[in-house]
């Protein structure tokens, strides 16, 4: 009866999972535009819709809080939202490249995104709401020795 019910158990698990993945993937893609200075703009996406992109990860990832507070699983780079400027080398050539930035809040990400499209880049994204919005939908945030 134990092994039956741990099955059981196994199973619905599974069942689950698949359709919580099943509903990041068929929900469509919830975004905002905001124009900055000049008619540029950059795109902000909500937890859940960067939850997807990450399942099918095309872009450079970066988190720009100061202090480190943590960070998003496949996280490419960490340059403070400050000094974003300084560190152009350290970003794609090409400017149609996308770029995802976030925070703890959201607030630096969206300094850093009117910096970047100020700067030409044409395919900026902020998680809205950051790292606290992304832990309250439910997904991982690790901490690392920076």
């Amino acid at each position: 009866m134990r092994i039956l019910c741990s099955l059981l158990v196994v199973v619905l698990s599974l069942v689950l999972t698949e359709k919580s993945l099943l509903s990041l993937t068929f929900k469509p893609l919830e975004t905002r535009t905001v124009t900055v200075e000049g008619n540029l703009h950059y795109t902000v996406v909500d937890a859940r819709g960067l939850a997807m992109m990450l399942m099918k990860k095309d872009f450079l990832l970066i988190n720009v809080h100061v202090p480190y507070e943590g960070e998003i699983e496949k996280t490419d780079l960490f340059i403070p939202y400050n000094e974003v400027e300084r560190n152009l080398d350290k970003l794609p050539a090409d400017k149609d490249a996308k770029i995802v930035l976030y925070c703890r809040t959201d607030s630096m990400s969206n300094i850093a995104a009117r910096t970047l499209v100020t700067l030409g880049f044409r395919n900026v994204w902020v998680l809205e709401g950051g790292m606290i919005v992304w832990k309250q939908a439910g997904y991982p945030l690790l901490f690392k020795n920076r």
